[in-house]
């Protein structure tokens, strides 16, 4: 089976079939990435703290975003693993350089979770 790049949904049902490959991409993450089963767990808190805490809408908005964040590195990080793995599974400098990467940027997703919560709560506590 090959792409046909000609023949490309428009309109509505390309919407459609982008939310399928979305939903599609979430189940098999939870499924098989802990990392993202972490961050659901960690996303549950989130949105159970921001109705408990007494914070303005700007940093509910942000302390949500910023737990997207994290997970949108870590779903990011996941696709560099998987195409890396898909092109071959012998150990190569470069190989191991891409997913290095990818992991550095969750780390730096991190950091600014942990700057944007930690300023919210500072302000607050």
């Amino acid at each position: 089976m090959h792409f046909d790049n000609t023949n490309k949904p428009t309109g509505a049902k390309r919407l459609l079939l982008a939310l399928g490959h979305s939903f599609r991409a979430f189940n098999w993450l939870t499924k098989n990435e802990s990392a993202f089963r972490q961050e659901l767990i960690l996303l549950l808190v989130t949105i159970i703290l921001l109705f408990t805490l007494e914070l303005s809408l700007y940093e509910r908005v942000m302390l949500f975003c910023a737990t997207l964040f994290v997970m949108f590195a870590e779903i990011v990080n996941t696709a560099i693993e998987a195409t890396i793995d898909r092109v071959g599974l012998e150990i190569h400098p470069l190989s191991g350089l891409a997913k290095d990467l990818g992991s550095a940027g969750v780390l730096i997703a991190i950091i600014v979770f942990i700057c944007i919560w930690g300023s919210c709560l500072y302000q607050n506590i």
